[in-house]
């Protein structure tokens, strides 16, 4: 009796410093200080009417007595009023130059406290400006190629082209060791075997499935567990189309391998067979009972066993896919 497969894995299990200037000098004009008013040669006409009395139509005599044999002027008077303004203007011109000398200085003070701020400043160091080490050499900044580099080696090419699928193969580097375990339940190794002559180890119609598709060798080893016996076989194919069409036309199975403590199991009996693939490599479990007892879809522990000795498989043939896919990706020129 053969049951439909479970679904296999698809892979294995940074401101500156503020300046300071001087202040700016404010323009100061020299205030303009006129002549004293009236001290020219005034002119005077001819006076009107001699003898007239002032008032009668005549103009007053600005000097009585300078003509007309009147009084003499008094010179004297008039050169200290004279005198007296002149002084008056040497004083106004002095006290300007005064204030502008005052302003001056003030402004001479003011450069001279802003420059000795400034240098106050300075002798402190100022307003930091986050300068670097003279003893430390720039990091250089990372480059980075503008070219992709190529994808990594995919492992299922490698175990789908029998160009790239150049690794030893053997039953016992396939199946290696005594004993494996899945999920934690373990299972002893027995006999493993490995042949060109893929029908010779096939039961029912399996054998003119492997020919017709081109089988180049078939690798078998067996595991027991609590009373139950799998065997399972790796066909091994040129290509892995006919891997695939391998297993969609699988009919029979795969012959039991007795040995090393196991006896004949699925012999005139029912057994548990199923078929997968991946890449060039075709596999192929039958389970069942070491005493001979019929399978049936209670018998959890018949499938529980063919699921795990196929995901073994599984994972073995897509391990050799990756380790040479990495020694790719690591040699040379690749």
């Amino acid at each position: 009796m053969s049951f439909g497969g479970p679904q296999w894995p698809q892979e294995p299990q940074q401101g500156g410093q503020q300046g300071h200037g001087q202040q700016p000098q404010q323009e100061y004009g020299q205030q303009g200080y006129g002549q004293p008013q009236g001290y020219g040669q005034q002119e005077y006409g001819q006076p009107q009417g001699y003898g007239q009395q002032p008032g009668q139509g005549q103009a007053p005599d600005p000097f009585p007595g300078a003509q007309s044999g009147g009084p003499t002027p008094d010179w004297g008077a008039l050169a200290d009023a004279s005198a007296s303004r002149n002084r008056r203007k040497r004083w106004l011109i002095i006290g300007g130059g005064a204030v502008a000398a005052l302003v001056v200085g003030a402004i001479v003070a003011t450069a001279v406290v802003a420059s000795g701020k400034k240098n106050d400043e300075a002798e402190n160091g100022g307003v930091p400006t986050g300068t670097a080490s003279p003893t430390t050499a720039p990091t250089p900044e990372p480059t980075f190629s503008s070219v992709a580099p190529p994808p990594p080696p995919n492992p299922k090419d490698y175990i789908s082209d029998p160009k790239k699928d150049k690794a030893p193969l053997s039953a016992e580097g396939l199946f290696p060791g005594k004993k494996l375990s899945m999920n934690k339940r373990p299972y002893t190794k027995g006999a493993t075997s490995a042949t060109t002559d893929c029908a010779a180890v096939t039961q029912g119609g399996l054998g003119a499935v492997l020919k017709k598709n081109g089988c180049q060798r078939v690798l078998r080893a067996t595991y027991v567990k609590d009373g139950v016996a799998i065997t399972v076989g790796v066909a091994v194919f040129p290509s892995e189309a006919a891997a695939l069409k391998a297993k969609n036309q699988a009919t029979g199975g795969i012959a039991p391998l007795v040995g090393a403590g196991v006896r004949d199991f699925c012999h005139a009996t029912v057994c548990l067979r199923r078929s997968n693939s991946v890449g060039r490599y075709a596999y192929f479990t039958q389970a069942g009972f070491s005493n001979g007892k019929k399978v049936t879809k209670a018998d959890k522990p018949i499938f529980q066993a063919s699921d795990d000795l196929g995901t073994f498989a599984f994972n073995q043939i897509y391990a050799r896919g990756r380790s040479q896919a990495s020694a790719a990706a690591g040699a040379p020129g690749e």
